[in-house]
């Protein structure tokens, strides 16, 4: 009679010879689906927590004692991990915003997109989309602060930050064209022109409040002011 290899004795002797048989293998190997993507699965979990506690424990210290004195030992120290821990999600201080930074021009193009499609002048439209920002930006200066001081909203140095900044001119350049075509706004110069003049008073204002914490400037007066600016150099 044929010997039956998954005798318990022969479970046994494979083991002892740490050559599993094929019948042990199958006795102890999990299956594909718990042993490869539950196991991957959980493993990227814990990174994905991990790197959004990165995340918000750097922002409460930014908030509460300022980006500057701020250091990449305070934030490992509260989470317990060591630096190289750190380094392995993020390379330096300033990269721990860069998701901030692309969450404020989800907003733009998100504010943009409402304006497109809403009846209102262009003048109403700039004025609403610009207000938005600057309440969003004033309700939480330190963490806006920090943005600026890092340098994280530099399109030249995160393409990233250059793709989704050219998703939100586009769509200005869009409001602006709309303007053009109903004699609301200047032909003199592309849209396109205008849209950069109009970001850059803004986005410099936005900067220029958010470090100078000496002057009691509401940010709301000045961006309005801007705009207002802005749409008398565009009157046809």
């Amino acid at each position: 009679m044929a010997r039956n290899n998954s005798s318990p004795k022969a479970v046994r002797n494979a083991l002892r010879r740490h050559e599993p048989s094929a019948e042990v293998g199958q006795l102890f190997r999990a299956p594909a689906g718990v042993r490869d993507g539950q196991v991957t699965g959980l493993r990227e979990r814990k990174k994905a927590r991990l790197r959004q506690q990165i995340i918000d424990t750097s922002i409460r210290l930014f908030r509460e004692r300022g980006y500057e004195n701020t250091r990449i030992d305070d934030i490992v120290e509260i989470l317990e991990i060591s630096q190289p821990t750190f380094f392995r999600y993020f390379p330096t201080k300033d990269a721990v915003l860069h998701d901030v930074g692309l969450r404020g021009f989800a907003c733009a193009k998100e504010r943009l997109e409402k304006e497109l499609s809403r009846k209102a002048s262009t003048a109403e439209r700039l004025h609403e989309r610009y207000q938005v920002l600057a309440k969003k930006v004033a309700s939480d200066r330190p963490l806006w602060r920090a943005v600026v001081l890092s340098g994280v909203m530099d399109p030249v140095r995160s393409p990233e930050v250059r793709q989704a900044g050219e998703i939100a001119h586009k769509l200005l350049q869009e409001l602006l064209l709309e303007g053009q075509k109903r004699g609301e706004i200047t032909r003199a110069l592309p849209a396109d022109h205008l849209a950069e003049f109009l970001q850059a008073l803004c986005n410099n204002i936005v900067r220029r409040w958010a470090v100078d914490l000496l002057r009691p400037h509401s940010l709301s007066e000045r961006v309005r002011g801007a705009v207002d600016f802005f749409l008398r150099a565009v009157q046809p």
